[in-house]
Protein backbone atom coordinates (compact mmCIF):
# COMPACT_ATOMS: atom_id res chain seq x y z
CA UNK A 1 0.00 0.00 0.00
CA UNK A 2 1.76 3.65 -0.94
CA UNK A 3 1.50 6.08 1.95
CA UNK A 4 0.96 10.07 0.90
CA UNK A 5 5.02 10.37 0.79
CA UNK A 6 5.52 8.02 -1.75
CA UNK A 7 3.58 10.07 -4.20
CA UNK A 8 5.14 13.64 -3.16
CA UNK A 9 7.03 13.16 -7.00
CA UNK A 10 5.93 11.31 -9.11
CA UNK A 11 6.32 11.09 -13.50
CA UNK A 12 3.54 11.02 -15.90
CA UNK A 13 2.36 8.40 -17.93
CA UNK A 14 3.02 9.11 -21.15
CA UNK A 15 1.56 7.26 -24.36
CA UNK A 16 4.56 5.84 -26.67
CA UNK A 17 7.30 6.55 -24.01
CA UNK A 18 6.42 5.66 -20.27
CA UNK A 19 7.07 2.18 -20.87
CA UNK A 20 8.79 -0.45 -19.11
CA UNK A 21 12.16 0.26 -20.04
CA UNK A 22 11.74 3.79 -19.39
CA UNK A 23 10.68 3.06 -15.81
CA UNK A 24 13.32 1.25 -15.28
CA UNK A 25 15.80 3.72 -16.58
CA UNK A 26 14.16 6.49 -14.45
CA UNK A 27 13.96 3.91 -11.08
CA UNK A 28 17.84 3.54 -11.75
CA UNK A 29 17.84 7.77 -10.84
CA UNK A 30 15.27 7.91 -8.43
CA UNK A 31 14.41 5.00 -5.73
CA UNK A 32 11.24 6.85 -4.76
CA UNK A 33 8.97 8.67 -7.17
CA UNK A 34 5.87 7.44 -7.96
CA UNK A 35 6.50 5.50 -11.78
CA UNK A 36 3.45 4.93 -14.19
CA UNK A 37 2.75 3.06 -17.27
CA UNK A 38 1.43 4.47 -20.12
CA UNK A 39 -2.52 4.56 -20.35
CA UNK A 40 -3.81 1.11 -21.50
CA UNK A 41 -7.51 0.36 -21.73
CA UNK A 42 -9.85 -1.56 -19.88
CA UNK A 43 -10.53 -3.96 -22.92
CA UNK A 44 -6.76 -4.46 -23.82
CA UNK A 45 -6.15 -5.22 -20.45
CA UNK A 46 -8.88 -7.51 -20.41
CA UNK A 47 -8.75 -9.29 -24.00
CA UNK A 48 -5.28 -8.53 -24.96
CA UNK A 49 -1.62 -9.77 -24.40
CA UNK A 50 -1.00 -8.98 -21.25
CA UNK A 51 2.85 -9.75 -20.82
CA UNK A 52 3.38 -6.81 -23.37
CA UNK A 53 0.83 -4.71 -21.73
CA UNK A 54 1.34 -5.40 -18.19
CA UNK A 55 4.39 -7.22 -17.84
CA UNK A 56 6.89 -5.32 -15.22
CA UNK A 57 10.34 -5.52 -13.60
CA UNK A 58 10.16 -5.95 -9.85
CA UNK A 59 12.76 -3.05 -9.73
CA UNK A 60 10.26 -0.50 -10.90
CA UNK A 61 8.19 -0.41 -7.83
CA UNK A 62 6.48 1.78 -6.50
CA UNK A 63 4.79 1.84 -9.82
CA UNK A 64 0.99 2.28 -11.48
CA UNK A 65 -1.12 1.28 -13.71
CA UNK A 66 -3.00 4.00 -15.66
CA UNK A 67 -6.39 2.22 -17.28
CA UNK A 68 -8.37 4.15 -19.52
CA UNK A 69 -12.09 3.36 -20.06
CA UNK A 70 -15.49 4.07 -19.02
CA UNK A 71 -17.44 1.01 -18.13
CA UNK A 72 -17.26 0.34 -14.81
CA UNK A 73 -17.61 -3.84 -15.31
CA UNK A 74 -14.87 -3.98 -17.30
CA UNK A 75 -12.44 -1.10 -15.60
CA UNK A 76 -12.84 -3.49 -12.25
CA UNK A 77 -11.37 -6.38 -13.99
CA UNK A 78 -9.20 -4.80 -15.74
CA UNK A 79 -7.83 -3.25 -11.99
CA UNK A 80 -8.48 -6.69 -10.52
CA UNK A 81 -5.93 -8.14 -13.30
CA UNK A 82 -3.55 -5.07 -12.19
CA UNK A 83 -3.71 -5.77 -9.03
CA UNK A 84 -2.64 -9.60 -9.78
CA UNK A 85 -0.02 -8.35 -11.88
CA UNK A 86 1.57 -6.31 -8.35
CA UNK A 87 1.00 -2.75 -9.45
CA UNK A 88 0.80 -0.58 -6.30
CA UNK A 89 -1.72 1.34 -7.64
CA UNK A 90 -4.70 1.88 -10.35
CA UNK A 91 -5.41 4.82 -11.72
CA UNK A 92 -8.30 6.29 -14.45
CA UNK A 93 -7.48 8.41 -17.03
CA UNK A 94 -9.43 11.22 -17.00
CA UNK A 95 -7.52 13.71 -18.58
CA UNK A 96 -6.29 12.76 -22.50
CA UNK A 97 -8.15 14.95 -25.01
CA UNK A 98 -7.07 13.14 -28.42
CA UNK A 99 -9.50 12.01 -30.66
CA UNK A 100 -9.07 8.42 -30.41
CA UNK A 101 -9.82 8.57 -26.78
CA UNK A 102 -12.69 10.41 -27.49
CA UNK A 103 -14.25 8.16 -29.67
CA UNK A 104 -14.25 5.75 -27.25
CA UNK A 105 -15.59 7.68 -24.61
CA UNK A 106 -13.04 7.93 -22.18
CA UNK A 107 -10.49 10.56 -20.70
CA UNK A 108 -11.03 13.96 -21.06
CA UNK A 109 -14.64 13.93 -21.84
CA UNK A 110 -15.50 12.20 -18.87
CA UNK A 111 -14.74 15.55 -17.11
CA UNK A 112 -18.83 15.78 -18.51
CA UNK A 113 -20.15 12.80 -16.58
CA UNK A 114 -18.73 13.13 -13.17
CA UNK A 115 -20.95 10.87 -11.85
CA UNK A 116 -19.94 8.29 -14.01
CA UNK A 117 -16.67 8.69 -13.24
CA UNK A 118 -18.07 7.88 -9.70
CA UNK A 119 -19.42 4.63 -10.59
CA UNK A 120 -15.94 3.44 -12.40
CA UNK A 121 -13.68 4.42 -9.44
CA UNK A 122 -16.73 3.02 -7.39
CA UNK A 123 -15.89 -0.01 -9.38
CA UNK A 124 -12.71 -0.01 -9.46
CA UNK A 125 -12.22 0.61 -4.89
CA UNK A 126 -14.44 -2.04 -4.85
CA UNK A 127 -12.20 -4.90 -7.12
CA UNK A 128 -9.17 -4.29 -5.68
CA UNK A 129 -6.82 -3.52 -2.18
CA UNK A 130 -4.58 -0.80 -4.06
CA UNK A 131 -5.07 2.59 -3.83
CA UNK A 132 -7.39 4.01 -6.62
CA UNK A 133 -6.74 7.11 -8.03
CA UNK A 134 -7.69 10.04 -10.48
CA UNK A 135 -5.93 12.20 -12.89
CA UNK A 136 -7.77 14.51 -14.55
CA UNK A 137 -7.92 17.94 -16.24
CA UNK A 138 -10.33 21.08 -14.43
CA UNK A 139 -12.48 21.13 -17.39
CA UNK A 140 -13.04 20.27 -21.20
CA UNK A 141 -14.08 23.06 -23.94
CA UNK A 142 -16.55 25.82 -22.21
CA UNK A 143 -16.91 24.26 -19.03
CA UNK A 144 -16.79 26.33 -15.57
CA UNK A 145 -13.20 24.67 -14.45
CA UNK A 146 -14.24 25.56 -10.94
CA UNK A 147 -17.38 23.60 -11.61
CA UNK A 148 -16.23 20.88 -13.26
CA UNK A 149 -13.25 20.20 -11.31
CA UNK A 150 -15.22 20.08 -7.75
CA UNK A 151 -17.81 17.65 -9.38
CA UNK A 152 -15.67 15.53 -10.66
CA UNK A 153 -13.82 15.39 -7.70
CA UNK A 154 -16.91 15.46 -5.24
CA UNK A 155 -18.52 12.89 -7.10
CA UNK A 156 -15.87 10.72 -6.74
CA UNK A 157 -14.48 11.57 -2.92
CA UNK A 158 -18.52 10.56 -2.13
CA UNK A 159 -17.68 6.97 -3.17
CA UNK A 160 -14.36 6.65 -1.46
CA UNK A 161 -11.81 8.03 -3.56
CA UNK A 162 -9.28 10.08 -1.70
CA UNK A 163 -6.27 11.17 -4.19
CA UNK A 164 -6.33 13.07 -7.30
CA UNK A 165 -3.65 14.24 -9.51
CA UNK A 166 -4.73 17.35 -11.72
CA UNK A 167 -3.30 18.31 -14.89
CA UNK A 168 -4.03 22.15 -13.93
CA UNK A 169 -5.29 23.18 -17.86
CA UNK A 170 -8.24 22.17 -19.73
CA UNK A 171 -8.41 19.92 -22.49
CA UNK A 172 -10.12 21.55 -25.61
CA UNK A 173 -11.74 18.68 -27.23
CA UNK A 174 -12.85 20.27 -30.70
CA UNK A 175 -9.52 22.95 -32.51
CA UNK A 176 -6.97 21.93 -30.47
CA UNK A 177 -4.65 18.69 -31.51
CA UNK A 178 -3.51 16.72 -28.34
CA UNK A 179 -0.16 17.96 -28.33
CA UNK A 180 -1.61 21.67 -28.37
CA UNK A 181 -3.65 21.09 -25.63
CA UNK A 182 -0.30 20.07 -23.19
CA UNK A 183 0.50 24.03 -24.13
CA UNK A 184 -2.01 26.38 -25.42
CA UNK A 185 -5.11 26.27 -22.67
CA UNK A 186 -3.75 28.20 -19.92
CA UNK A 187 -2.31 26.75 -16.14
CA UNK A 188 -4.48 27.44 -13.38
CA UNK A 189 -2.21 26.37 -10.46
CA UNK A 190 -4.41 28.09 -8.15
CA UNK A 191 -7.55 26.66 -8.51
CA UNK A 192 -5.58 22.91 -7.93
CA UNK A 193 -4.35 25.41 -4.41
CA UNK A 194 -8.32 25.97 -3.88
CA UNK A 195 -9.26 22.45 -4.23
CA UNK A 196 -6.74 21.53 -1.60
CA UNK A 197 -7.55 24.64 0.77
CA UNK A 198 -11.55 23.55 0.48
CA UNK A 199 -10.85 19.76 0.46
CA UNK A 200 -7.84 19.14 3.27
CA UNK A 201 -8.60 15.82 3.48
CA UNK A 202 -8.10 14.52 0.41
CA UNK A 203 -4.69 14.16 -1.09
CA UNK A 204 -4.06 16.64 -4.00
CA UNK A 205 -1.18 16.36 -6.74
CA UNK A 206 -0.65 18.97 -9.31
CA UNK A 207 0.58 18.55 -12.93
CA UNK A 208 1.19 20.34 -15.82
CA UNK A 209 3.73 22.85 -17.10
CA UNK A 210 6.36 22.25 -14.41
CA UNK A 211 9.60 22.30 -15.58
CA UNK A 212 12.02 21.64 -13.20
CA UNK A 213 12.52 20.45 -9.34
CA UNK A 214 12.96 24.21 -8.15
CA UNK A 215 9.66 24.73 -9.48
CA UNK A 216 8.04 21.03 -8.13
CA UNK A 217 9.73 22.35 -4.62
CA UNK A 218 7.86 25.37 -5.14
CA UNK A 219 4.45 23.62 -5.06
CA UNK A 220 4.81 21.79 -2.31
CA UNK A 221 5.84 24.47 -0.41
CA UNK A 222 3.21 25.84 2.52
CA UNK A 223 1.85 28.88 0.89
CA UNK A 224 -1.20 30.51 2.25
CA UNK A 225 -1.77 27.58 4.61
CA UNK A 226 -1.89 24.72 1.72
CA UNK A 227 0.57 22.38 0.78
CA UNK A 228 0.31 19.87 -1.82
CA UNK A 229 1.00 16.39 -1.41
CA UNK A 230 2.51 16.33 -4.03
CA UNK A 231 4.08 17.08 -7.87
CA UNK A 232 3.75 14.98 -11.32
CA UNK A 233 6.86 15.71 -13.66
CA UNK A 234 6.39 15.16 -17.31
CA UNK A 235 8.15 15.79 -20.32
CA UNK A 236 11.05 17.62 -18.34
CA UNK A 237 11.49 14.48 -16.62
CA UNK A 238 11.47 12.08 -19.47
CA UNK A 239 13.61 14.89 -21.69
CA UNK A 240 15.64 15.90 -18.81
CA UNK A 241 15.69 12.50 -16.81
CA UNK A 242 19.13 13.46 -14.86
CA UNK A 243 16.61 15.88 -12.69
CA UNK A 244 15.23 13.09 -11.17
CA UNK A 245 19.14 12.00 -9.67
CA UNK A 246 17.99 14.46 -7.42
CA UNK A 247 14.25 13.74 -6.34
CA UNK A 248 15.45 11.55 -3.40
CA UNK A 249 17.20 14.17 -1.62
CA UNK A 250 15.33 17.44 -2.35
CA UNK A 251 11.83 16.21 -2.95
CA UNK A 252 11.90 13.06 -0.40
CA UNK A 253 14.63 14.47 1.89
CA UNK A 254 16.45 11.80 2.19
CA UNK A 255 20.17 11.81 3.06
CA UNK A 256 21.55 10.52 0.19
CA UNK A 257 24.29 11.72 -2.96
CA UNK A 258 22.28 12.43 -5.89
CA UNK A 259 22.59 10.28 -8.83
CA UNK A 260 24.81 10.97 -11.46
CA UNK A 261 23.91 9.96 -15.21
CA UNK A 262 26.88 8.10 -15.62
CA UNK A 263 26.05 6.03 -11.80
CA UNK A 264 22.15 5.56 -13.59
CA UNK A 265 23.39 4.05 -16.62
CA UNK A 266 25.39 1.66 -14.59
CA UNK A 267 22.30 1.12 -12.45
CA UNK A 268 20.91 0.55 -15.59
CA UNK A 269 22.97 -2.31 -16.75
CA UNK A 270 21.73 -5.40 -15.77
CA UNK A 271 18.15 -4.70 -16.77
CA UNK A 272 19.42 -3.94 -20.26
CA UNK A 273 21.76 -7.18 -19.97
CA UNK A 274 18.78 -8.91 -18.86
CA UNK A 275 16.48 -7.83 -21.60
CA UNK A 276 18.47 -7.88 -24.21
CA UNK A 277 19.19 -11.82 -23.15
CA UNK A 278 15.49 -12.13 -23.88
CA UNK A 279 15.80 -10.81 -27.30
CA UNK A 280 14.59 -7.35 -26.81
CA UNK A 281 16.71 -4.29 -28.92
CA UNK A 282 18.90 -1.81 -27.67
CA UNK A 283 17.05 0.64 -29.32
CA UNK A 284 14.10 0.02 -27.29
CA UNK A 285 16.14 0.68 -24.15
CA UNK A 286 18.48 3.19 -25.02
CA UNK A 287 16.26 5.61 -26.64
CA UNK A 288 14.90 6.62 -22.98
CA UNK A 289 18.66 7.43 -22.11
CA UNK A 290 18.84 10.16 -25.08
CA UNK A 291 18.16 13.12 -22.98
CA UNK A 292 20.48 12.37 -19.82
CA UNK A 293 23.18 13.92 -20.78
CA UNK A 294 21.66 17.24 -21.95
CA UNK A 295 23.48 20.38 -21.46
CA UNK A 296 26.49 18.19 -20.71
CA UNK A 297 29.80 18.53 -22.79
CA UNK A 298 29.22 15.73 -25.52
CA UNK A 299 25.56 15.20 -25.17
CA UNK A 300 25.01 15.49 -29.08
CA UNK A 301 28.17 12.88 -30.09
CA UNK A 302 26.29 10.64 -26.71
CA UNK A 303 22.33 10.94 -28.66
CA UNK A 304 24.42 10.52 -32.25
CA UNK A 305 25.76 6.93 -30.88
CA UNK A 306 23.02 5.45 -29.34
CA UNK A 307 20.58 6.60 -32.07
CA UNK A 308 22.94 5.59 -35.20
CA UNK A 309 24.34 2.01 -33.70
CA UNK A 310 22.02 1.35 -31.69
CA UNK A 311 19.47 0.37 -33.67
CA UNK A 312 22.17 -2.12 -35.80
CA UNK A 313 21.34 -5.58 -35.64
CA UNK A 314 23.24 -7.28 -32.47
CA UNK A 315 23.59 -3.89 -30.84
CA UNK A 316 25.06 -4.34 -27.17
CA UNK A 317 26.02 -3.04 -24.04
CA UNK A 318 29.26 -1.89 -26.01
CA UNK A 319 27.25 1.16 -27.64
CA UNK A 320 26.27 2.64 -24.40
CA UNK A 321 29.94 2.71 -22.88
CA UNK A 322 31.36 4.06 -26.38
CA UNK A 323 28.24 6.54 -25.91
CA UNK A 324 29.45 7.43 -22.26
CA UNK A 325 33.19 7.71 -22.84
CA UNK A 326 32.35 9.87 -25.31
CA UNK A 327 31.09 12.07 -22.67
CA UNK A 328 34.00 11.70 -20.17
CA UNK A 329 36.21 12.60 -23.08
CA UNK A 330 34.13 15.74 -24.78
CA UNK A 331 34.46 16.94 -20.53
CA UNK A 332 38.26 16.03 -20.30
CA UNK A 333 38.68 18.25 -23.10
CA UNK A 334 36.86 20.93 -22.03
CA UNK A 335 38.93 20.83 -18.30
CA UNK A 336 41.90 20.82 -20.09
CA UNK A 337 40.86 24.04 -22.00
CA UNK A 338 39.47 25.37 -18.83
CA UNK A 339 42.99 25.09 -17.29
CA UNK A 340 45.26 26.71 -20.35
CA UNK A 341 42.97 29.71 -20.03
CA UNK A 342 43.76 30.19 -16.61
CA UNK A 343 46.98 29.67 -17.44
CA UNK A 344 47.64 31.99 -19.90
Amino acid sequence: MLNNQACRLSVAPMMDWTDRNCRAFHRALSSRALLYTEMVTAPAVIHGDRERLLGFDAVEHPVALQLGGSDPAQLAEAAKIGAAYGYDEINLNVGCPSDRVQSGKFGACLMREPELVADCMAAIREAVSVPATVKCRIGVDDQDPLVSLFATVDASAAVGITSFIVHARKAWLKGLSPKENRDVPPLDYDLVRRLKRERPHLTICINGGIADLDQAEAHLDDTDGVQLDGVMLGRAAYHEPALLGQVDRRIFGMDVADVDPFAAIERYRPYMAGRLAEGAHLASMARHMLGVMHGRAGARAFRRILTVEGVKAGAGLEVVDRAAEAVREAEARQARLGEAEEAA
